[in-house]
């Protein structure tokens, strides 16, 4: 059995895990960044300033939990997707300890995408990494993207993810935290709105138009405020995440009848109960949700990862 590191520094979480080639989580930690009431995100500087500040202390709480000796390879999230041209320098505090890292214990380091990281997690946490080695779709449903994806196993070890829909403006996480900030709701709102949202009645939601697996939900959010003057707060809420599953069970709709393979649901966004009962409804058996504990950013998958290519680079 070996172990691997897995660190990710997302623009909402500095996260840490270790994992073992046998399938198993070993310890992980994570930390979300600290955003000002009222404020949606922080700027990137300050992103990487808070990275770079929490790092240190959370190697130490993982290295009194675990050995970080027997690490036998690390795993870092270097950019936020696998396309050229990628880049946020939040990355780059987690890239830095993870080199670091992987020089001081003399073992060999793995970069891979903070999408493909969130696939991994959701393969593990619904028990099918062997999704990792064939074709499936998968959706990325973030605070910052939201991706329909056709993901294939890939020459180098990784999943290769090909865009084939998801919204062509605002995210589905910047529509929920928005209508989370008019709540007064703390940000990353989707856990929040999501409970408050199973407080309503069903409600429809708003149907944005969905065409080729694309759609666009940048007018949403004046739906979202229109019914934030005339509803309760838990009607708001539940009409805002109805209005994003409207769009995704549409999505997945036109994009099964090209693809005959299962579904993975990765993201935070993923992890709302509403959504996920929509999906559920629609699909059955053929969609996969991760847990909630690893449905947002995580570094979970990024040491899976790492844990594969170590394996096969020992063949």
């Amino acid at each position: 059995m070996s172990y691997t590191l897995g660190i990710d520094t997302s623009n909402y979480a500095t996260s840490l895990a270790v994992f073992d080639t046998a399938g198993e989580v070993v310890c992980a930690k994570k930390r979300f960044l600290p955003v000002k009431e009222g404020q949606l995100g922080l700027r990137q500087s300050d992103a990487l300033f808070h990275h770079t500040a929490a790092l240190p202390g959370m190697l130490a709480e993982l290295g009194a939990e675990f050995a970080l000796t027997q690490i036998a390879a690390v795993g870092v999230s270097e950019k936020p997707r696998p396309v050229e041209g990628s880049y946020m320098p939040c990355f780059l505090a987690g890239e830095s300890v993870a080199r670091s890292a992987a020089h001081l214990l003399s073992v060999p380091l793995f970069a891979v995408s903070h999408q493909q990281g969130h696939i991994a997690a959701a393969a593990l946490s619904t028990g099918r990494l062997e999704l990792l080695d064939g074709t499936f779709l998968a959706w990325h449903l973030s605070g910052g993207t939201s991706e329909l994806l056709l993901v294939q196993a890939g020459a180098d070890g990784l999943p290769d993810c090909t865009c084939i829909g998801g919204t062509t403006d605002l995210a589905a996480g910047q529509l929920i935290d928005r209508a989370g900030a008019l709540l007064g709701l703390p940000f990353p709102s989707g856990a929040a709105l999501d409970k408050l949202a199973l407080e309503a009645a069903p409600e429809k939601g708003y149907r944005p138009k969905v065409a080729d697996c694309r759609f666009s939900l940048s007018g949403m959010q004046n739906q979202v405020e229109n019914k934030y003057k005339t509803a309760e707060p838990a009607q708001m809420a539940r009409f805002a995440l109805e209005t994003v599953a409207n769009a995704v069970v549409k999505a997945t709709e036109q994009a099964m009848g090209q693809y005959d393979c299962p579904v993975l649901c990765a993201g935070g966004v993923m992890a709302s109960r509403v959504l996920r009962e929509r999906m559920e409804k629609a699909f059955g058996a053929r969609v996969s949700f991760a847990e909630p504990v690893l449905s947002g950013d995580n570094a979970v998958g990024v040491a899976v990862l790492a844990a594969r290519l170590y394996e096969r680079d020992k063949m």
